[in-house]
């Protein structure tokens, strides 16, 4: 299949299924009857061509798959009046937003609640939802069923909720966004270090919740957050897709358009006076994002704000960061030091990010042959591909300059 016409469906599958999820209140078939949608649109397109509106195509053949299901399985439900009318046209709006706010019910666990959605909305698998929350896939499987069984026994009715309701969900609807755009800016596995129409699904539905709910500083927050993160994508690979550490990027290609937007964005959100979790990763992101030259970076600034975030987020990976950060202000050792309290934690002891930056603290301090093992420590625990290359190629350099 053709990349675009992967992309295409990538970015119409969460649109199709919210569509057909509003019209038969069935949250589990309808995600089968658009999985077989998708699965026709794959055959289909590239021998037929790509219909004129193909998100109608894949609503009406998704919507055909759920008539077949309503009079087998829910007949006595008197559902087969309502699906055997004449197929109605494809809404013209999208209901996307609706459908991410659906899935973060409070009938719902957040834990359940953000799992759900990173399937239906973000179109994630479960091994790469597993991976996000450091638990087994069987474990994630199950908890998605469950959530699934929830939404279904909960009767919610197929709208964007009311402003009180949106309140109490936001929470989750934040997380699940920031984590869709984390998989979509550094992929968890696979040959692409990104995988951009994730990330930009991610900015399009943060905009869109921002519109709904501009009032919440957090939203605001979020929104720059990914725009300052993303205005680097383009600097970041190279002509092989091999991945470019922040240090060694070259600045001018970052967009300076979506930096001054965030910018402008973390402003607003700052003057509300509430300060949350993703205000301060934004303020991070554009302390990056000002340094003219890596050299400049202000990492007391960085440190100072991590310090403020650590009692907000309980996320070992923010731990990771302001290891780092300590150890760019206080010297490698002392970095180190603070990486030595999360080999205790086991939702981080494993990760390959925890020996990456082992690695790149002990390169600092001059062990090279502690970092080499660091290093290939790592490179044996990723599932990317790029990740994995570029830390076998540091452990490649270290070991050349040691045999000269």
């Amino acid at each position: 299949m053709a990349p675009a016409t992967e992309s295409t469906l990538r970015e119409l599958a969460p649109q199709v299924l919210g569509a057909v999820v509003r019209r038969y209140r069935e949250f589990a078939a309808a995600e089968d009857a658009v999985q077989e949608a998708l699965l026709a649109a794959a055959v289909q397109w590239p021998r037929d061509g790509v219909p004129e509106n193909p998100r109608g195509w894949l609503i009406q053949v998704a919507a055909r798959r759920m008539t077949d299901y309503v009079r087998g399985e829910i007949a006595r439900r008197r559902r087969e009046a309502a699906a055997a009318v004449e197929p109605e046209r494809a809404p013209e709006g999208d209901d996307t937003l609706i459908l991410l706010f659906l899935c973060c019910h409070p009938a719902l666990s957040p834990s359940s609640a953000i799992a759900l959605t990173l399937r239906a909305v973000g179109g994630l698998t479960t091994a790469e939802i597993a991976r996000a929350y450091l638990v087994p896939e069987a474990t994630m499987a199950q908890r998605i069923s469950r959530a699934k069984q929830s939404i279904k026994a909960s009767g919610v009715p197929f709208r964007l909720p009311e402003r009180h309701e949106r309140a109490q969900r936001l929470r989750s609807v934040l997380h699940v966004l920031y984590l869709i755009f984390n998989e979509g800016y550094t992929s968890s596995g696979g040959a692409q270090l990104q995988r951009v129409e994730l990330a930009r699904e991610a900015i399009r539905l943060a905009r869109a919740t921002h519109a709904a709910m501009a009032e919440d500083p957090e939203v605001g927050g979020l929104l720059a957050l990914m725009l300052l993160t993303d205005a680097r994508r383009a600097a970041r690979t190279g002509p092989g897709e091999e991945l470019i550490p922040l240090t060694r990027q070259d600045r001018s290609l970052w967009d300076r358009g979506q930096i001054e937007e965030g910018v402008a964005l973390l402003t607003a959100a700052l003057a509300k006076g509430a300060v949350g979790a993703y205000q301060l990763q934004a303020a991070i992101a554009a302390v990056h994002d000002e340094a003219a030259r890596a050299e400049d970076t202000g990492w007391p600034q960085i440190l100072a704000l991590y310090d403020l975030l650590k009692p907000m987020a309980d996320n070992p990976m923010v731990e990771l960061n302001r290891a780092i950060a300590a150890a760019m202000v206080h010297g490698a050792g002392y970095g180190l030091g603070l990486l030595a309290a999360l080999e205790g934690d086991p939702r981080i002891a494993q990760h390959h990010r925890l020996h990456a930056v082992r690695a790149h603290l002990l390169e600092m301090a001059g062990d090279a042959r502690g970092a080499i093992g660091q290093y290939r420590t790592a490179a044996a625990r990723t599932t990317s591909v790029p990740e994995r290359n570029y830390l076998m190629a540091q452990a490649a350099r270290l070991s050349e300059s040691l045999a000269e």
